[in-house]
């Protein structure tokens, strides 16, 4: 009797555990990538004006719900919009809910304008303006808080037509600059080789509400709503569904490309190299992630010497270390020949 209790016990113990290590493991492989996506303007807020009769907050929803549709067939993939109908939101607003849902990603959809007959697409990330019409860009984007109550408040004497008031807007998205960066590259890479769009390039503006996101994030200007010509496609069924597509596949191959790169195991750090500690020291920087993972040699294509560090909540992962800065270019091209095309050379100075 008593043995047969204690089978019973061992056997009740492995089932409990298999139980929950499935239970656990299935928590840590199913963790949706949750990404908001954002519609520009709404409500009372049109968005851009236009001679022609086109809405920007419309073709902005419109392009953003198809977006959301494409991305929610993907089972590990969890959407959610700033608005779904035309309402206004506050640009506050919509930074707290993507940090409130711990997002991935954070992805605005506007419409450009301008008084030439200017034409072509381009993603924004958060940044200095680099030149005066990135910076018109952002103030135009920007004035729609003078539409939301109690505006001192809530963005503390923020001047969307100073540009000393935008120069501190860089901080906080820092540490996702490279994600976004790469994001913003593959959205303008699909509309210029899938749909032959003129690309106006990946661009850093003051856009506020990007500065509201914790995570990395874009503004994507699909187009000119002031070129009659790209108007009509952008307020057209098929200008819409071929820019969502692309928008989609290239969210879909920015995920794809981080989990491919990085994974989603826990780690420890491994040593620094022997070096002097004196000198500037250069390392390659292969990826970055709000994921942890073990610095092992499988997850990272067979590179050693890899090193881990924490900036806020990513872990940035480098590929060796040199105080010789001709040999971290060559560092640096190893890592693309072994697939981590991103590579970048950080300096680090004592």
């Amino acid at each position: 009797m008593k043995q047969l209790m204690r089978n019973n016990l061992l056997f009740f113990s492995v089932l409990f555990l298999v139980s929950f290590n499935s239970a656990f493991c299935q928590n840590l492989t199913t963790k949706p990538f949750n990404i908001v996506l954002d519609a520009g303007h709404g409500g009372k807020d049109p968005g851009r004006p236009t001679k022609y009769g086109y809405k920007e907050k419309d073709i902005a929803l419109s392009i953003v719900l198809k977006v959301g549709k494409l991305l929610s067939r993907n089972k590990d993939v969890n959407v959610i919009y700033t608005r779904k109908t035309d309402i206004f939101v506050d640009l506050f607003k919509r930074g707290k809910i993507a940090n409130n849902a711990d997002a991935d990603l954070f992805v605005s959809v506007h419409c450009n304008a301008h008084n030439s007959n200017a034409y072509g697409s381009e993603t924004y990330v958060l940044g200095i303006h680099r030149n005066k019409t990135n910076m018109e860009v952002a103030k135009a984007e920007n004035e729609v808080i003078y539409l939301e109550d109690n505006y001192e408040k809530h963005y503390e004497g923020f001047d969307p037509n100073s540009p000393e008031s935008l120069i501190g807007l860089t901080l906080i998205q820092e540490d996702y600059l490279d994600q976004s960066i790469l994001l913003a590259d593959y959205v303008q890479d699909n509309f210029t080789n899938q749909l032959k769009r003129k690309n106006r390039g990946v661009k850093q503006a003051g856009f506020i509400v990007l500065h509201q996101t914790y995570m990395p994030s874009i503004l994507i200007e699909t187009g000119f709503i002031t070129n009659k010509k790209e108007g009509d496609y952008l307020n057209s069924k098929k200008g819409q569904d071929q820019i969502s597509k692309s928008i989609a596949q290239a969210i879909l191959k920015y995920k794809s490309q981080l989990e491919f790169n990085i994974g989603e195991q826990i780690t420890t750090d491994v040593p620094e190299q022997n070096i002097s500690l004196n000198q500037t020291v250069y390392k390659i920087q292969i990826a970055a992630s709000s994921r942890k993972v073990k610095t092992t040699p499988k997850n990272f294509k067979g590179l050693t010497n890899i090193t881990v560090q924490k900036n806020g909540e990513i872990y940035r992962y480098f590929y060796s270390q040199t105080n010789n800065f001709k040999k971290a270019q060559q560092l640096k091209k190893e890592a693309i020949d072994r697939g981590f095309t991103d590579a970048i050379i950080k300096r680090f100075d004592p």
